[in-house]
């Protein structure tokens, strides 16, 4: 009881600091790993360095060189492995400001909301498989260099045109900056998550593969059913209705919007909403 009575003695404001910096920076990392291929990794570089630390309670020394010098040579190979993780986490730092610096004039903010609302309403109704992309702080040029340049004005009649099967550039996914279409057809990295739902295609894996590694918000049309989804920061909301959808966007272009960080936390309960709606019909 001295002991411990000793110890908290002895713990200071700084050591509050300290301790408390270290559980924020540890509860973000594991945040950012789970449901990845980091997870597993990060479980069996835990089993390695119990293993070291036993093979050397033990005495058992050959092991323990092998265990320790495969953690010395390993951590340039681990860096390899976990590259997409690390980028995605400098990238996540890095983030300081949203779409609206995209924006080329506050009066256009009404304009292309209502402009996507009413070419997914139609893309919704038709189940006309969509995947729009809207860029924010990270950029998407290498995803961009994948598809074809349109940088046009955004209009529900070009995103319809570009989405209707059997055209050019149907398949794949719309990028969008600030007002502006500027690419389709572009691929996208599929997402390595297991816990997503069987029941989701390719098209919903790219939207939420590419939300994973960088801010972008993806926007999702499902050609089976129609349903409209959106995905950001590899969690993706489903069932969407088009008062929901107009929310979400206006929440995103709209000026008023300062100091925000993540506009998932705020559209997440519209999304229980559409659900709690969906299991009454």
């Amino acid at each position: 009881m001295n002991i411990i009575t000793e110890m908290f003695n002895t713990i200071g404001i700084r050591d509050i600091i300290d301790i408390t910096i270290i559980a924020i920076i540890t509860y973000n990392v594991l945040k950012l790993i789970k449901g990845t291929r980091a997870e597993q990794l990060s479980k069996g570089i835990l089993v390695i360095l119990i293993l070291t630390k036993l093979s050397e309670w033990f005495k058992l020394y050959t092991i323990n060189w092998l265990l320790s010098n495969l953690m010395t040579w390993g951590f340039v190979a681990i860096l390899v492995v976990f590259q997409p993780e690390l980028r995605r986490g400098l990238e996540f730092i890095g983030r300081t400001s949203s779409i609206r610096n995209n924006m080329s004039s506050k009066n256009d903010v009404p304009e292309v909301v209502t402009e996507l609302c009413d070419a997914v309403a139609s893309l919704s109704r038709q189940k006309i498989g969509a995947l729009i992309i809207i860029e924010k702080q990270t950029g998407l040029n290498e995803i961009v260099e994948t598809g074809t340049r349109v940088d046009g004005i955004v209009s529900s009649g070009l995103l319809i045109n570009i989405f209707i099967p059997n055209t050019p550039l149907h398949d794949g996914a719309v990028i969008l900056k600030g007002d502006r279409v500027i690419a389709a057809a572009c691929f996208l990295p599929l997402s390595d998550n297991e816990n997503i739902s069987k029941e989701l295609g390719t098209r919903h894996r790219a939207g939420i593969g590419i939300t994973e590694r960088s801010d972008a918000l993806a926007l999702m049309v499902s050609e089976e059913t129609g349903s409209i989804s959106i995905a950001e920061n590899g969690t993706i909301s489903r069932y969407l209705d088009l008062p929901t959808l107009e929310k979400i966007l206006q929440d995103i272009y709209s000026p008023k919007a300062e100091g925000s960080n993540s506009m998932f936390s705020r559209w997440r309960n519209f999304d229980e909403e559409v659900q709690d709606e969906i299991s009454k019909k």
